[in-house]
């Protein structure tokens, strides 16, 4: 019962179950009802064609009872008395009264008894002289015994009044074993079917449930082995079909593919990251040793310029590792204007002075971490001072429902096909620069990770003036 298919085997044999239970139920019961109300019909007629002569002032004994065994009858006076039955009828139930033995009627007054021509409201129910009942008959089941033979009847009862004024009525019979074997033969046939069916349907759903997750049992050991063997490149096996589980096999293969490309892009930062790591620290090591053995030889600033490269290029890794984890931004709210004016302030002595276009009067405000925006202004205008030739401008306006931070440079620009990559990590156009001067190539990718998770965007175009300009876009603070 673990397995899908056994589960939709079960669901679809109960559902079956309770709907054929459902209409069999449902077509016993109107077959009854049909039958029943045919023999209530038969039972009508026969108590009516009998009524009828007795209205007429037919005598007892001449009335014609035909058919008995299949149509009994009993007439009973206004006393439940018995004054006639079918020849062949032994006992009876369910009419007025047991009695199969006539008795004698009393004597019958000539003056009409009252209610008959409808002053006395008591009987006015009661037919007039000659004349049968025009009301609908009173049905009931009961029991016959004809013949010493015993069976159900459905009986009606219809009243008359003979031309003396006797209120007379008849009970005849209609038979009921045509209704009672039709309802069994329906009954047995459905009782018989019923586990055939049922078993045909559970086999059914068994075996197209099976078919349908075949190709799941192939994507299931085709992910176990990826598993095992840790080989990425492959890929589950997608179905022709155009159903839900061809489309779960080409989310699956699209989510190997990121995943494939995230331990790549893994791969090659832990790679690019240990080669960065490698040249700073041999240096630092070099100039120790040296100074071991020749203390006059110490190169101080360089040891210190080594440390303090190693104490940024492990910062950047660090952060670009918070990001990668999924690191949410704070949910303060930063005023950018100040930020940016904040952060050319502590660059003066810098060589190339940063001009600033940020009206004092105009608020400014994100939301996000304060932190990781400065890290953003702070990396953009170190390589806008990097690359510019006399000139360096930041300014800072309002862009729709958000706020733009654009970085100017004089310098040579950025080629448009090269546009995108310098924003991947460990990315840097000019070769021929020294690894000192041109940094570690993640400052950019930093920029815009933080932009991205403050729900902005960080591009480049070029400058009006010439040189490379730098965009940032975020969403104005709530």
């Amino acid at each position: 019962m673990r397995s899908v298919r056994a589960r939709a085997a079960l669901g679809a044999t109960l559902v079956v179950a309770v709907a054929l239970v459902g209409a069999g139920l449902a077509v016993l019961l109107v077959l009854r009802a049909n039958l029943i109300g045919q023999a209530d019909l038969q039972a009508e007629v026969v108590a009516r064609e009998v009524a009828g002569e007795l209205a007429t002032g037919t005598p007892y004994g001449e009335v014609e009872l035909d058919d008995e065994e299949d149509h009994p009858v009993q007439v009973t006076d206004e006393e439940d008395r018995v004054v006639l039955v079918s020849k062949d009828l032994r006992a009876v139930t369910g009419t007025a009264t047991s009695g199969v033995t006539p008795v004698p009627a009393p004597s019958v007054s000539a003056s009409p008894p009252p209610g008959d021509d409808g002053d006395d409201g008591d009987d006015t129910a009661r037919p007039g002289r000659g004349q049968v009942s025009n009301d609908d008959p009173d049905f009931s089941d009961g029991t016959a015994t004809v013949d010493r033979t015993t069976a159900d009847y459905r009986f009606a009862a219809v009243e008359a009044t003979t031309p003396d004024g006797v209120t007379l009525t008849v009970h005849a019979g209609a038979p009921l074993a045509a209704e009672q074997e039709a309802v069994g033969t329906v009954r047995g046939a459905m009782l018989t079917g019923l586990p055939v069916l049922l078993v045909v349907v559970a086999g059914v759903t068994w075996l197209v449930t099976r078919r349908a997750l075949r190709p799941v049992e192939g994507i299931r050991r085709e992910m176990a082995a990826i598993t095992a063997s840790e080989d990425l490149t492959r890929r589950v096996p997608e179905p022709d079909s155009r159903d839900e589980i061809a489309a779960l096999a080409r989310t699956t293969n699209e989510t190997l593919t990121a995943l494939e490309a995230s331990v790549e892009r893994q791969r090659r930062f832990v790679a690019d990251a240990s080669h960065e790591l490698r040249s700073p620290i041999a240096s630092l090591r070099t100039q120790l040793e040296v100074a071991e053995a020749h203390p006059e030889l110490l190169d101080l600033p360089g040891a210190v310029a080594d440390t303090v490269r190693l104490q940024v290029l492990a910062a950047d890794l660090l952060l670009l590792a918070r990001l990668d984890a999924g690191e949410k931004p704070g949910g303060g709210t930063v005023e950018l204007g100040a930020l940016v004016r904040e952060e050319v302030s502590q660059r003066a002595g810098d060589r190339i002075a940063v001009a600033v276009e940020a009206p004092e009067g105009e608020a400014f405000e994100v939301n996000g971490s304060r932190g990781q925006l400065a890290r953003v202004v702070g990396n953009l205008l170190d390589n806008a001072q990097r690359h510019a030739g006399t000139s360096v401008a930041v300014s800072v306006a309002a862009d729709g429902r958000g706020v733009r931070v654009e970085v100017r440079d004089d310098g040579d620009g950025v080629p448009e096909e090269e546009r995108e990559r310098i924003f991947e990590r460990f990315v840097r156009l000019d070769d021929a620069r020294s690894r000192d001067d041109g940094g570690a190539g993640l400052g950019l990718a930093i920029a815009r990770d933080v932009a991205a998770r403050h729900g902005g965007t960080l591009t480049v175009h070029r400058a009006d003036g010439g040189g490379a300009a730098f965009l940032l876009r975020l969403p104005r603070g709530s």
